[in-house]
């Protein structure tokens, strides 16, 4: 359908028929005739007689007074231009092969050989080039404090970063981290940090242990605040003395014996925990704002109604007793909950309908949770839907969900499994991915280009359904990986054409920051592939230059890292960030 733009000019355009002209010759004139006689009837039929003789004698003599024309030949057949392969760089080795032959095994090498972090978008706050006073980063570049590291976690906003290092630790920077110094640092060490979630100014940080750690974003607020220790670190023989970083402790009330937080998920004023009993705690997460849009899932908990205690506590989602949680997620001011049946959850701000609640469409925040009806949309089909898994970000909710056969006339189809992915909420930057530009979509919409999709699994011997290994949705932007069949075993033994490759990756969304990675300004709102990580500097050195090769990620695998493999040994693999305006693919631990 045009965009009503579209069919405004369409309208205004002239046609391109000829116009229709008038002269004083073309004009008609009516007026009034007295009755005809007979005499004159006479007249009309002679004369209308002779009329219909002389065409049909110029009918009759036409083909004897005509040229006759000859008979078109043949059409000449256009000859096709023959275009020869170049020749190739003759390799030395089976290795060198591969990458004159493959440009995904070039990547998958090079993320093993020179680990590390790549970024692009927003450079405001200069956090994905430090060095660098460029306001925007176009295509992938490397932060060089990273290279050769592998993290446990990342998490990037356009005015400030995070990561933990491998051994735990938390690195900052940004603009506001430090207006001074925007450069990595670390701050908080020895807590033994596995992952992090961000807020609009402070930093929640779980431990290995289960210790959930609230950190201010800027550095003078770090030095000036209370610091705290003594707790565990999560080492049995590290003994935790003074932090010289102030934090805060969000410390879950009645957790039973041998249950800890697991997982923690972060909006702009609230975060979530998991424990690993399935139940949800939320808290205030931010020192700014206290969530008021039922994002923390307690009906009636305000600023002003909240418990006598520290404003951050963490309070039990009890509405989700009885639910068994296994995954959570947070938007900017909602929240999602999966649990083991297959069920979403989702509470909070509904503006935009991201909560993807027929009931609640056009009410602006709900603060219970409550079920989205994914039964619903497969209603007069034959297949059972499970929920499997959950991303939140900005205004926008995902799930995917395996729709299995129930009821088929084909014996061959009971049973058959299709993996699709939905969406709900804002899609005006194109963060929906279903080709629409759409302010508000209170229903969910499934994502046609990341559903339906099977492959023929040569190891198991059939046709599998491509599910998504991994969702990063950023304030307007979102990246989706594939689960799709990965080769990541080609060997010294094995043959000079056995070529290592990883899995698919698309983004889509806004672009206006050009956090997209195509390079181009241009918003998506259908998934797109991007070229790879180093601009295709690796291809050209192989003669495939001007080629169209796409980035693949590389999953998990343990390798041997450095130049050649010569390096330590070690578990590693690519994970994408998603962020404010921003995006990153850095090696994770």
């Amino acid at each position: 359908m045009a965009s009503p733009l579209l069919s405004r000019l369409a309208l205004g355009r002239p046609s391109s028929l000829r116009p229709l002209t008038t002269s004083p010759s073309q004009w008609i004139r009516h007026y009034s005739s007295p009755r005809p006689t007979r005499r004159s009837g006479a007249r009309t039929f002679a004369m209308l007689t002779l009329t219909a003789v002389s065409g049909a004698g110029a009918i009759l003599a036409y083909p004897y007074l005509s040229p006759k024309s000859e008979p078109a030949g043949p059409a000449e057949i256009e000859k096709a231009e023959i275009v020869y392969e170049k020749p190739r760089k003759k390799s030395a080795s089976k290795e060198e092969n591969r990458d004159l032959v493959s440009s995904q095994h070039l990547q998958v090498k090079n993320s093993w050989e020179h680990p590390g972090v790549y970024a692009w978008g927003s450079n405001a706050g200069k956090v994905v080039a430090p060095d660098s006073n460029e306001a925007v980063i176009k295509t992938p570049r490397r932060i060089a404090y990273f290279d050769g590291q592998i993290l446990r976690d990342l998490k990037l906003d356009r005015d400030f970063g995070a990561a933990v290092t491998e051994n735990g630790d938390l690195v900052q920077w940004g603009a506001a981290f430090s207006k001074e110094s925007v450069a990595p640092t670390v701050t908080l060490r020895g807590k033994g940090l596995a992952k992090i979630a961000v807020s609009r100014d402070r930093i929640i940080a779980l431990s290995s242990n289960g210790s959930v750690y609230s950190i201010p974003v800027a550095s003078s607020d770090q030095k000036l605040g209370e610091k705290q220790g003594g707790e565990s670190s999560g080492f049995p023989l590290w003994s935790a003395g003074k932090s010289s970083t102030s934090y805060r402790l969000l410390k879950p009330e009645n957790l039973g014996w041998g249950e800890k937080v697991v997982d923690v998920k972060s909006g702009l004023d609230h975060c979530l925990l998991l424990t690993s009993k399935g139940r949800v705690f939320s808290a205030a997460s931010s020192s700014e704002e206290f969530p008021t849009k039922g994002q923390l899932g307690i009906p009636g908990l305000t600023w002003q109604t909240r418990p006598a205690g520290p404003y951050d506590q963490p309070h039990e989602v009890k509405a989700l007793g009885d639910s068994n949680i296994k995954a959570i997620a947070a938007g900017a001011f909602h929240s999602l909950a999966l649990d083991n049946q297959g069920r979403v959850f989702s509470f909070g701000d509904n503006t935009s309908g991201q909560l993807g609640l027929d009931a609640a469409a056009g009410v602006g925040y709900v603060d219970a949770p409550s079920p989205i009806p994914i039964r619903k949309l497969y209603s007069g089909t034959d297949l059972l839907p499970k929920a499997t898994s959950i991303a939140a970000g900005g205004m926008n909710s995902f799930f995917t969900v395996d729709a299995t056969k129930t009821h088929s006339q084909v014996p061959s189809e009971l049973g058959r499994t299709t993996a699709d992915t939905w969406v709900c909420g804002s899609g005006i930057h194109g963060t929906l991915g279903t080709g629409k530009w759409t302010h508000i979509s209170a229903k969910p919409s499934k994502v046609k280009a990341l559903s339906g999709l099977y492959e023929y699994d040569e190891t198991a011997n059939r046709i599998t359904p491509i599910r998504l290994a991994h969702l990063a949705v950023g304030s307007t932007h979102a990246c989706a990986v594939l689960d799709n069949v990965t080769h990541l075993t080609a060997s010294p033994s094995s043959s000079a054409t056995d070529t290592n490759f990883g899995a698919d990756i698309l983004w889509w969304g806004g672009n206006e920051y050009y956090q997209l990675g195509t390079g181009k300004r241009s918003n998506a709102n259908v998934p797109v592939y991007i070229g790879p990580l180093d601009g295709g500097q690796g291809d050209a050195k192989m003669g495939r230059q001007g080629g169209e090769h796409r980035f693949q990620i590389t999953p998990r695998t343990t390798v041997r890292l450095g130049e050649d493999g010569k390096g330590r040994t070690a578990s590693v693999e690519q994970r994408v960030e998603c962020g404010r305006y921003v995006t990153a693919v850095y090696s994770g631990a």
